[in-house]
């Protein structure tokens, strides 16, 4: 059985807490939340009855200069505090100063006494010319691991927004750009594991999480989505400050792709992802979640082209 299968519901501001009190107060400043912990958070911190489904909870140490030595400060206080290596898969194991880099597991840890999630520690890319994965190796008290960037993960460490609990979470407008940004088309690389039962292209899971930001954001605030074009402008400038303006034209390419005639399978899969993830708690019907995707570009996506034309 998946471990999205068997997701169960969590309340964002209950594992927040846990996450932020396992980490060592020198590095929480280090520390973003992003993904669904971090979404969930945002929008349900007020709601006690709104609570998210999901099994990892991605923690992104900032700024890059900082990741190593608060990576390894973070894994050795989790790990003596008896947070244990989710075994999943085979990637459980700690690796040797002979392992390659790119054949490390990841550092992901549950909560002691608990299986339901798990906290997997991330960082942001070296520079704008990485979007590959990248590995950088730490050395822990249980052996070594990989702590990988990925390209676009860099927009999240703009403007995080602060929790009372001395960590940041990710924006809801960067954590959307940065999905889009990675799926400028809809692929046919699928999930490894299964979200309630189905094999989901990872593209449609990532595009389905970008509605499901715009639908909770709408809910929020009725003009919101007309706001993220000039956040979105000022973290891609800031982030990417040479290449910024060729990667405004492929923000809105894969969502048009999945709103387009003949791609209901696409549109299907995203909404699958979304009831049984950020909107699990008030669900939107396929037709909704398609006027969201409509809106999302009318209201955010073409002024943020036309704003890039104009500069």
């Amino acid at each position: 059985m998946s471990h999205e299968a068997s997701a169960k519901l969590i309340s964002p501001s209950a594992v927040l807490k846990q996450v932020a009190d396992a980490i060592p107060e020198d590095f929480r400043q280090n520390i973003i939340i992003v993904g669904s912990l971090a979404a969930g958070y945002y929008f349900f911190a007020d709601n006690p009855k709104l609570q998210v489904r999901t099994k990892d909870v991605d923690c992104l140490l900032a700024p890059r200069i900082q990741a190593i030595p608060a990576g390894q400060a973070v894994a050795d206080r989790l790990f003596a505090e008896n947070w244990q290596l989710r075994a999943d898969g085979g990637w459980g194991k700690p690796g040797n100063a002979k392992t390659p880099d790119n054949q490390l597991s990841v550092v992901r840890l549950h909560p002691p006494g608990s299986a339901e999630w798990f906290i997997e520690l991330l960082t942001v890319p070296e520079s704008e010319n990485d979007l590959d994965r990248k590995d950088i190796r730490i050395v822990t008290s249980k052996g070594h691991f990989s702590l990988p960037s990925f390209g676009f993960l860099s927009l999240a460490e703009f403007q995080p927004i602060a929790t009372p609990f001395g960590i940041a979470i990710a924006r809801p407008e960067t954590m959307a750009l940065a999905n889009l940004l990675h799926h400028p088309a809809i692929g046919p690389e699928t999930m490894s594991s299964l979200i309630a039962g189905r094999g989901i292209k990872r593209s449609n899971k990532d595009l389905g999480r970008v509605l499901a930001l715009a639908r909770l954001a709408e809910a929020k605030e009725e003009d919101a989505l007309q706001k993220w074009p000039e956040i979105w402008a000022a973290a891609l400038q800031n982030r990417f400050p040479i290449s910024w303006r060729k990667l405004v034209p492929q923000v809105g390419t894969g969502l048009r792709q999945l709103l387009r005639p003949g791609n209901e399978a696409d549109l299907e899969e995203a909404h699958h992802t979304c009831a049984n993830g950020l909107l699990v708690s008030q669900s939107p019907t396929l037709k909704l979640l398609e006027v969201t995707g409509e809106r999302l570009i009318q209201d955010a996506i073409e002024p943020f082209e036309k704003f890039a034309q104009a500069s």
